[in-house]
């Protein structure tokens, strides 16, 4: 049994990579509704175009993997931007950045990078916050059973395993953070090298966002 609503298509963008694991997943309604268009890129905006008339046009947050196909989208079809059709229910969930959002459809909330299908996702810092993905996670962990369809990666069956998964981790990060900080680190690097010593060279950008968020936070 698919864990995919009935009349919802997932269109993957190519853009696979560290951040957007397979790709952007760009999730297509049967009434014309596109939740994240994803990259301005020829062949994706044409898969979408081809599967549905495009009515309405929905953002997760505005990370350019997600929105940067908006515009182009808009003059292809017309459709509007941000008009939230009545099978969607909008789900304020800050964190990863200040503008996060989730949307709640009957039988599955499409969780943007809130929560990944793998991994965890990263706090954008500045526009990221430790306290509000906490509390964003809080929210996530009453859909129980109920599959997230993410914005990356493959759909997971229970959207509150994967944000009680999530919580436990960013408060063990907390806890290791507050370790080095007592162990006499100072900076961020330093914190960085204790807490992401074993992270991939390539997403140590992304590790020192993080722990510049949980800095920031524990102050």
């Amino acid at each position: 049994m698919s864990l995919v609503p009935s009349g919802v298509t997932l269109i993957r963008a190519d853009n696979p990579g560290y951040m957007t694991l397979e790709g952007t997943n760009t999730w297509v309604f049967d009434d014309g509704t596109v939740i994240d268009p994803g990259p301005d890129d020829d062949a994706h905006l044409k898969a979408i175009t081809d599967a549905v008339t495009v009515r309405r046009i929905l953002v997760t947050h505005g990370h350019p993997d997600h929105i940067a196909g908006v515009e182009r989208l808009v003059r292809l079809t017309g459709a509007a931007v941000g008009e939230l059709p009545p099978s969607l229910q909008l789900l304020e969930t800050p964190g990863h950045t200040a503008d996060s959002v989730c949307y709640l459809h009957s039988g599955a909330v499409f969780t943007g990078d809130t929560i990944l299908g793998r991994g965890s996702s990263v706090v954008a810092w500045p526009d990221g916050n430790v306290g509000d993905y906490l509390k964003s996670l809080e929210k996530l962990k009453t859909f129980q059973g109920v599959p997230a369809l993410p914005g990356h990666g493959p759909v997971l069956p229970d959207c509150a395993v994967a944000a009680e998964w999530l919580y436990n981790h960013r408060v063990e990060r907390l806890e290791q953070v507050k370790a080095a900080l007592e162990q006499g680190a100072r900076t961020t690097q330093e914190v960085l090298d204790v807490v992401y010593a074993d992270v991939d060279p390539q997403l140590k950008w992304a590790a020192e966002w993080s722990v510049r968020a949980q800095l920031e936070y524990l102050k």
